[in-house]
């Protein structure tokens, strides 16, 4: 299993950093820093497909994280 381990992590990063990728941008670079006029553009519901990369993100985040602590014992 510790053999394996490192290329699973690489995979599972990789699909990560994708997902992260096709998230929608919706807020601008001031809107990060709390420059948005707009207070809805920080909070919006999401629908649909956006709403499955979003679970899909945070369940492969935890996955992750769980690969790595069991990479350090």
């Amino acid at each position: 299993m510790k053999s394996i381990l490192p290329y699973i992590q690489i995979v599972i990063s990789v699909i990560l950093v994708a997902l992260i990728l096709l998230q929608r941008t919706g807020a601008q670079v001031g809107g990060a820093f709390g420059g948005s006029d707009n207070l809805s553009s920080a909070y919006h519901t999401r629908r649909g497909a956006e709403k499955g990369l979003f679970i899909a993100t945070i369940i492969l985040a935890i996955i992750f994280a769980i690969s790595a602590l069991i990479n350090l014992l």
